[in-house]
């Protein structure tokens, strides 16, 4: 079902091409190692176009679910996390580390959000994904789940007795 985005504003879909390999989860995709990113259509439902687009030139495309949005750029960027079964040969990689969530106050954004840290939060929302929802955690294959057994959701440590900011 195509519905019409009412967003004053360009609205771009940052998609992020995670595959687990032998030596663990790369970073890859059209773009290589770096977010891909795909002009949507005021007409079009910024999932559709992502999904059309990720299944026209990713092989082995397992899933695709949309894990956040901010604002960058002069648009509101809508990130997505594409998990694909194996990565071809003609495209880069570069493996997964963890990395530093962008932390705003309770009230406000973070200042700067680099693709490391919405990749973390991408692969924190997966993860809980593999866990409480039973259509991913079904696509995702048993390295995935023993990788993301390292993933918690946590609270907005802002607002948390038992930590601090980091």
């Amino acid at each position: 079902m195509t519905i019409p985005l009412d967003v004053d504003g360009p609205v771009t879909a940052e998609v992020l091409v995670v595959a687990m390999t032998d030596d663990g989860p790369v970073l890859t995709g059209p773009c290589g190692p770096a977010p891909w990113l795909i002009e949507t259509d005021r007409q079009d439902h910024p999932f559709d176009t992502a999904r059309r687009i990720a299944t026209a030139n990713l092989t082995d495309l397992t899933l695709l679910h949309s894990t956040s949005w901010r604002h960058e750029r002069n648009a509101v960027i809508l990130t997505f996390i594409a998990v694909v079964a194996s990565v071809p040969e003609s495209m880069q990689r570069s493996p997964i580390g963890r990395a530093d969530l962008a932390r705003g106050s309770a009230t406000s954004a973070p200042e700067a959000i680099g693709f490391e840290s919405v990749l973390e939060h991408g692969l924190r929302h997966l993860a809980w994904l593999a866990r409480e929802d039973l259509a991913v955690g079904e696509v995702l294959d048993g390295r995935w789940h023993a990788y993301l057994q390292g993933f918690f959701p946590e609270p907005f440590q802002q607002l948390s007795t038992t930590g601090g900011p980091k």
